[in-house]
């Protein structure tokens, strides 16, 4: 062999990339992959296609700040503001900090809880909701903060297929409102008045790069059915919901300093810990989000916005 084929072959075996499914529907830790640098063309592939195939990809042991962060997300895609509704890093307008205590994100009173409650995909309230999200975990707690994601492709696949049928050709309402049953502080009320979304999506969203079929019922932002009594919407959003989070369909990632979570906002929602409220240890995360497009339902039919405007490349 000649030098040139054992440099180049040698160079394959150092961009390879190491996927290890976590779970039967979800999940996958990637190893061999530094992502504080520019990755090459061939690891870019190769993530992109275990984030398509397993819907979260996970990684350990990384060294990422905010500049390496956003670089790092926009080898796949335009990155968005922070977030949306709640604003975002001054210096690095793409990063959102995601800390133990959030005023935005707090409540007044008891919260219903349901088995569904807290889970949700990213901003499904706009247009072109997030098509990826990108998360790091900096201060981690020893034990606790676990993170957990599920499968929107495997809990459509899961129905029978006259319910299959009968979804699709539904549509749903999706604004930013706090949880049934609480308040909102004046401080989130405050945010959601000066960035108002709401957009009709239908339930099932075609996925724009492997055509798989996926409930898109985040349980945070759905609000009701088209074309549904009141009484029928609920029931049935509450069946989709307790449907999607079943735990065959999901996957639960313990973080570790340095630990990184990627997942595919078009076929998954997750749930960010509660108990991390029941302890003394501080959390704080960062996230990048991807911009995406406008869901289309199996008859072609694109999503509308009924307020507020299209999520937009920062």
């Amino acid at each position: 062999m000649s030098v040139q084929l054992v440099r180049e072959a040698s160079t394959r075996q150092q961009e390879a990339v190491d996927v290890k499914p976590m779970s039967v529907h979800i999940g996958a830790e990637i190893a061999g992959v530094d992502l504080s640098r520019p990755l090459p063309p061939e690891q870019v592939s190769a993530i992109r296609a275990a984030l398509v195939r397993w819907k979260v990809v996970f990684f350990r042991d990384q060294s990422l700040d905010h500049r390496r962060h956003v670089a790092l997300a926009r080898q796949f895609g335009e990155t968005t503001a922070g977030h949306v509704v709640f604003g975002s890093d001054g210096e690095y307008p793409q990063i959102y900090a995601v800390a133990k205590q959030r005023k935005a994100n707090r409540f007044q009173g008891p919260e219903l809880f349901r088995p569904w409650s807290g889970w949700h995909t990213d901003v499904t309230a706009a247009i072109n909701p997030p098509a990826a999200s990108i998360l790091r975990g900096e201060v981690v707690p020893p034990y606790g903060g676990d993170t957990q994601f599920t499968n929107l492709v495997a809990a459509f696949d899961a129905l029978s297929k006259p319910m299959q049928a009968f979804v699709e050709g539904l549509r749903g309402i999706h604004r930013f409102a706090p949880p049934q049953g609480v308040d909102a502080t004046p401080e989130y009320q405050e945010l959601v008045r000066k960035r108002i979304l709401v957009s009709e999506h239908p339930l099932v969203r075609v996925h724009p790069e492997s055509g798989e079929r996926a409930l898109f019922v985040s349980p945070s932002f759905l609000k009701s059915i088209v074309g549904l009594s009141a009484r029928e919407s609920q029931v049935l959003l509450e069946f989709l919901w307790e449907h999607v989070v079943r735990p065959e369909f999901t996957v639960r990632f313990r973080w570790e300093p340095g630990s990184v979570a990627f997942w595919d906002n078009r076929a998954t929602a997750h749930l960010a810990p509660r108990d991390i409220f029941d302890s003394d240890f501080d959390r704080q995360f960062y996230r990048v989000t991807l911009v995406g497009d406008v869901p289309v339902g199996t008859d072609g039919t694109p999503s509308r916005a009924l307020e507020g405007d299209p999520i937009v490349a920062v």
